[in-house]
């Protein structure tokens, strides 16, 4: 899982916990000094020393990042790129996107699926030029993707930037810092990137992120990172945000975490991905399948998956936990949670489960079983809070 473990820390219930002094020894990104100095709470996830919230604290860093811009350190994450003649069509074996009309200093986001129809991964491919592509693939999932890849590869280099750091600027000020710091990379649009120079540093500017608002990830030379996040730091729009507010700021946005909404034995379509499968590559596009459990993905598009990933809102101000059992009205479960929270912006409990499909329809009334109570619930759109992507 993304996160080591589950515990109950301020209002969030999918944080990682501390681990005991002595039991691992964890890896650190190129700004962990800095996230020391401004007295962060530091925890293990995916096999790193990261930081879970500062001195402001989870709740008041996800309502700023939602009116300002909020600064998070993702360089944990993997940055691979393949290159070479026929990596779009290689890259295709391997995700149910079109990668071969990918445009130049374009993104998609992409699943690597299993031979089940299930996901191995989530991630977002970049095409930096016609050959060759940049990969941000999960922490917790990096290793074994690079694997993956490379046991595909014909022909093809694959290269991991692991002397890379990579940072996430998030917000409705974030386009005007980067005005300010990078002015060719403040016209980017939602899912496009530039290369840039930032204070005399190649890096590379992609207009993304995991929050649901307009926003940016700079890839930066690792010893570069500091200087660069100090910069960012000291404009007045621009605060530290941690693991946790980025948690619930992506859960309001209904955005899936692999190993919850995401695993080896979660399809695309009962996880509400049917977008992220291309047309081209659907039964009647124009190069159908040719990726692992292609016909297990789209027997289920046909039919339809028995269960279906759905937004909760929750009566009350209990917290809920992931893995708590939904029912019906007439006490028989019909589901469980996969993601909780308190969300800030909209200032109650929601959450995510996985339930039987009939139930799925908005209005829905069903109740979830936390720790021996009933709390309702009732099934909502989401996302809970509006996405504010910036297309042009």
């Amino acid at each position: 899982r993304r996160f080591a473990g589950l515990a109950r820390v301020a209002t969030l219930s999918n944080m990682p916990l501390p681990a005991e002094e002595g039991t691992v020894t964890l890896l650190t990104t190129p700004l962990d000094a800095l996230h020391r100095e401004l007295g962060a709470k530091m925890v293990p996830f995916a096999g790193y020393d990261m930081p879970v919230y500062y001195p402001m604290g989870i709740i008041k860093e996800h309502l700023h990042t939602r009116e300002a811009s909020g600064l998070f350190d993702v360089s944990h994450m993997g940055q691979i790129v393949i290159e070479g003649a026929g990596s779009a069509a290689m890259l295709e074996t391997l995700v149910p996107v079109d990668v071969v009309g990918l445009g130049i200093n374009r993104q998609t986001y992409a699943l690597f699926t299993n031979p089940g129809g299930g996901v191995q991964d989530d991630l977002i491919i970049t095409r930096w030029d016609e050959e060759r592509f940049f990969l941000v693939v999960n922490a917790g999932c990096k290793k074994q993707d690079i694997v993956h890849l490379q046991s595909h590869l014909q022909g093809q280099q694959l290269t991991v930037l692991d002397q890379q750091a990579l940072l996430a600027l998030q917000g409705p000020a974030s386009r005007q810092v980067m005005s300010e710091l990078c002015p060719v990379a403040a016209n980017l649009v939602f899912m496009q990137g530039c290369p840039a120079v930032i204070d005399d540093v190649d890096v590379y500017i992609t207009c993304s992120g995991y929050t649901g608002e307009d926003g940016f990830e700079i890839s930066v030379p690792g010893d570069h990172a500091d200087t660069l996040a100090r910069r960012l730091l000291a404009m007045s729009a621009v605060e530290a945000i941690g693991l946790g507010a980025r948690d619930s700021l992506r859960l309001e946005a209904g955005l899936c975490l692999y190993g919850h909404e995401l695993s080896p034995d979660i399809d695309p379509v009962q996880a509400g991905l049917l977008w992220s499968i291309s047309k081209s590559r659907r039964a009647d596009g124009e190069r159908p399948g040719g990726f692992p459990g292609a016909d297990v993905i789209f027997q289920r598009m046909a039919d339809g998956a028995p269960l279906r990933r759905v937004g909760l809102a929750v009566e009350g101000r209990r917290p809920m936990r992931e893995g708590q059992a939904v029912m019906d009205a007439e006490g028989r479960q019909v589901g469980a949670v996969c993601s909780a929270c308190y969300g800030a912006s909209v200032g109650r409990p929601i959450a995510m489960a996985f339930i039987n499909r009939p139930l799925g329809e908005p209005g829905t009334r069903l109740n979830v079983d936390v720790r021996g109570k009933l709390v309702p619930v009732t099934v909502t759109r989401m996302p809970f809070t509006p996405q504010r992507y910036y297309r042009g």
